[in-house]
């Protein structure tokens, strides 16, 4: 049996053209991405802000239908979020600095109870070993002041680009709640042709897209924190209200939030409780992350994104391999935002087949 000719040429010069296609595209989309790169600090901060404003549109739209004018309704809401987040922070901060003094003294026992155990079976290190220790620990600091001092002043610029971001993002939601409603009719009047009506829609479906991925993150997180709660109140750890909230607000940080909020609850129950019950909290921490990684997280994502609970557990996986925390925190409502355009590309260049009328009968 031997190969047509001419079917074969054809075979290949499609092949050729489909993947000079395929090139310019993946070209095209790496000069974006990279356009992106260079503009990161712009862009986070209106990434940022549209999240904020997918969880405060609802209260802010119900002030507007009562006919609040729109920049009476984003500043009071502006003002609630601000205060909302205020209260987070005091529920976090003032129960701990209260109980400082007993948290500080509970650290010195828990490293003089670590000490008594490293002395005993089965690993027998003696006082002279441990002091060792802490001398060639004392060394290699005093040899690395340099770089620590680097590593501070990095720390230091680093939370300084943190609450300029904060404070962009706030007056940026503040704008999105004010004025947002305008913003796709001004798109669509600067767009020409079929434009002006196709990236309108996809990109209202967008904002639909991002406001289920914000609402199943904060439901996914307030499970966490219900669950972890109930435990550490069961244990009898202190603090129980802090460490709940500290994990719901942990749960929008994927992977590093959950493993922070996790080492701290920890690190309570070691301080106050002892090894025993800081080992079943680890083990409550362990079982609920699982749960809500693998069952809660990927079903409620994928019901709300429309993305298949696989999907979502991938893009999570390649975004953050690609960008670390931000690319697992943005790898979701990204993918699920390419779902959306790819779905209504497809509906607009699909073909309706025509029903072919059938003859009447005659009689």
């Amino acid at each position: 049996m031997s190969l047509d000719a001419v079917k074969t040429r054809a075979v290949l010069r499609t092949s050729a053209r489909v993947s000079l296609q395929m090139l310019v595209v993946l070209v095209l989309t790496g000069v974006v991405l990279w356009l992106l790169g260079r503009m990161w600090s712009v862009v986070w901060p209106v990434v940022i802000a549209l999240l904020i404003t997918t969880l405060t549109w609802p209260i802010a739209r119900f002030l507007r239908r009562r006919r609040w004018p729109a920049a009476l309704a984003a500043a009071s809401v502006t003002v609630l979020f601000l205060l909302v987040v205020t209260g987070i922070v005091l529920l976090i901060v003032l129960p701990v600095a209260s109980q400082s003094g007993a948290l500080a003294d509970g650290v010195v026992d828990g490293i003089e109870q670590l000490r008594e155990w490293a002395a005993g079976p089965p690993l027998n290190i003696g006082e002279a070993q441990i002091s060792g220790a802490l001398d060639t620990a004392v060394t290699r600091i005093q040899d690395s002041v340099g770089s620590i001092l680097t590593a501070t002043a990095t720390g230091v610029g680093t939370v300084a680009n943190g609450l300029v971001t904060a404070v962009l993002s706030v007056f940026l939601m503040f704008f999105f709640l004010k004025d947002g409603p305008r913003f796709l009719p001004w798109l669509g009047r600067q767009l020409p042709g079929r434009l002006a009506t196709d990236v309108p829609v996809v990109a209202e479906r967008c904002w639909g897209t991002l406001g289920s991925f914000v609402r199943s993150q904060a439901f996914v997180g307030l499970l966490d924190a219900v669950f972890i709660g109930l435990g550490l109140w069961i244990v009898g750890v202190p603090l129980v209200l802090p460490l709940a909230v500290l994990t719901f607000v942990a749960a929008f940080v994927p992977i590093i939030g959950a493993l922070f909020a996790g080492a701290v609850a920890v690190l309570i129950a070691l301080v106050f409780n002892g090894w025993v019950e800081a080992l079943i909290v680890l083990g409550i921490i362990i079982v609920v992350q699982q749960l809500e990684g693998n069952v809660f997280q990927p079903m409620l994502q994928s019901r709300g994104l429309g993305l298949h609970a696989g999907v979502v557990l991938l893009a999570v996986t390649l975004g953050g391999s690609l960008a670390g925390i931000t690319g697992s925190l943005l790898a979701v409502p990204v993918a699920a935002m390419f779902a959306v355009i790819w779905t209504y590309v497809r509906d607009q260049l699909s073909t309706t087949p025509e029903v072919e009328e059938e003859p009447a009968e005659t009689a």
